[in-house]
């Protein structure tokens, strides 16, 4: 009970800042797991597990409020889906966390950006095809072979390229489910052909998986007010922030400082 009360509470404020900044809970759910000794694979797919419940209560939690954009969305997911079962496959192959150092470094990099473009009026617009596809790609491919990454990649890569931070965060929200269904599905069929070899031990986190999706679905009711309330520099400056930290920990952590 103590574990599964932890796990809510991790779970209740990784999708209150998920659901605000469109990232953070398969990232801040993957590093407490991976800090108590969870491989990286099984970790990656706990944390997916439980986003199949909380990224369906977050996405909906987008749509009174009218933060998606569709047409954003329909481009962005088949790349997505894609990534993720490619990436599914490669985390149960060999360490994903092969690729991290240049994951963290291309974070830092669009966080300092964000930043920057929150205290200079940058205008927004339209995110062009060519940029929007390999964008899914790799942001579905890294979040599941690291255990998280589709929020930070996809949002910020989109804000980068100068779409309107409203409309980015509610609609990479809200395609998560079908990043997290994909992956989900992708861990089950490593099973059940035995590509997967540890994928026993799964069943040693259940506890935990249901603390991140009680807490999750909790907090996810927050997520669209919160977006539609907060001023664009505003959401600029938190998701650039939450980027610079996230990544700067993780840097600091494969180095060993």
């Amino acid at each position: 009970m103590e574990e599964f009360l932890l796990f809510a509470l991790v779970g209740f404020l990784a999708q209150a800042i998920d659901g605000a900044l469109g990232m953070a809970y398969g990232v801040i759910s993957s590093t407490v797991l991976l800090a108590l000794g969870v491989p990286p694979a099984q970790a990656s797919a706990s944390a997916h597990a439980a986003e199949l419940f909380t990224t369906a209560a977050s996405g909906s939690a987008h749509l009174y409020p009218r933060n998606i954009d569709w047409k954003l969305f329909w481009r962005l997911v088949p790349f997505g889906v894609v990534g993720g079962m490619l990436g599914a496959f490669v985390v149960t192959s060999f360490d994903g966390d092969q690729v991290k150092p240049f994951v963290t470094a291309y974070l830092a990099v669009i966080g300092a950006w964000l930043l920057y473009r929150s205290f200079h009026r940058i205008p927004t617009k339209p995110v062009k095809l060519r940029i929007v596809a390999p964008l899914g790609a790799v942001a579905g491919f890294l979040d599941a072979a690291g255990g998280g990454g589709w929020g930070p990649v996809a949002t910020t890569g989109l804000l980068g390229a100068g779409g309107q931070p409203r409309f980015v965060i509610g609609t990479v929200s809200a395609s998560e489910f079908l990043i997290a269904l994909s992956v989900s599905l992708s861990f089950l069929a490593t099973i059940l052909t035995g590509h997967w070899e540890q994928a026993g031990e799964f069943r040693d986190y259940l506890a935990s998986i249901g603390g991140l999706i009680i807490g999750g679905v909790m907090a996810a009711p927050l997520a669209g007010w919160a977006v539609k309330a907060l001023r664009e520099k505003t959401l600029l400056r938190l998701v650039g922030s939450m980027i610079v930290l996230l990544a700067g920990y993780q840097t600091l952590e494969l180095t060993g400082f």
